[in-house]
């Protein structure tokens, strides 16, 4: 990962704050892009992009442009960016659906084609996207989510084989993530058997690597002990 530039999009997120430090530590240079207002100055390893919809196509093009103009290049893109609803088929707001749709495949989508001159330019161009086991066979009241997430499957799929030679795309696909939030919506389960971010950042920053050159159009379960 040393030198390498890479982009965390829903960066100040539980799991984009650890991928954020972990890229850094292993010498990385990285620009966040959230919805979130920034909070840090930009330095010669890091940059923060705050009050981006990336669900606007124009707003991710010029957060995706500033970066690769204050970095000179790009060279991984990590969509971490998303949402999650929990509510039944019959009893939701159809409206669900959409924002669902809207935060989880559209953010990446628009995030991935912006970055795709500079991934290419790359010699190592990277994309990892974050999809969900849950998509794989979807549960009650998972319906909205796991349909987008899906989405985000097969959005990794197409730009894989679109961009073969020249850019990997991989998904990771985790179970539950421990994360202050999960854990107060679900009290009495076993923390234990989550997936902790930092396991699952390790594995999306190898996926980042050079280590991982010849792996694309993957969708890699990172599912803990659940």
């Amino acid at each position: 990962m040393d030198g390498k530039v890479v982009v965390i999009t829903g960066a100040s997120g539980a799991l984009g704050k650890v991928v954020a430090e972990q890229a850094l530590a292993r010498g990385a240079r990285v620009a966040g892009i959230d919805y979130a207002p920034a909070q840090l100055p930009a330095t010669p390893t890091r940059l923060e992009l705050g009050s981006v919809d990336l669900t606007d196509a124009a707003a991710a093009k010029t957060a995706i442009d500033a970066v690769a103009a204050h970095f000179g290049k790009i060279d991984a893109l990590i969509n971490i960016a998303g949402g999650f609803a929990y509510e039944t088929v019959a009893d939701g707001d159809p409206k669900t659906w959409a924002r669902m749709y809207a935060l989880n495949v559209t953010t990446a989508l628009n995030a991935s084609r912006a970055a795709i001159a500079s991934l290419t330019a790359s010699n190592a161009g990277r994309i990892i996207n974050v999809g969900a086991m849950g998509a794989l066979q979807a549960g009650a009241g998972m319906g909205a989510y796991a349909a987008s997430k899906a989405g985000v499957h097969r959005m990794t799929e197409a730009l894989a084989a679109e961009h073969k030679g020249r850019i990997t795309v991989n998904a990771v696909l985790p179970s539950i993530i421990d994360t202050a939030a999960n854990r107060a919506s679900m009290p009495t389960a076993d923390f234990g058997k989550w997936v902790a971010p930092k396991e699952l950042a390790d594995v999306i920053l190898f996926l980042a690597s050079d280590g991982a050159s010849a792996v694309t159009g993957a969708l890699l379960p990172v599912s803990g002990r659940v």
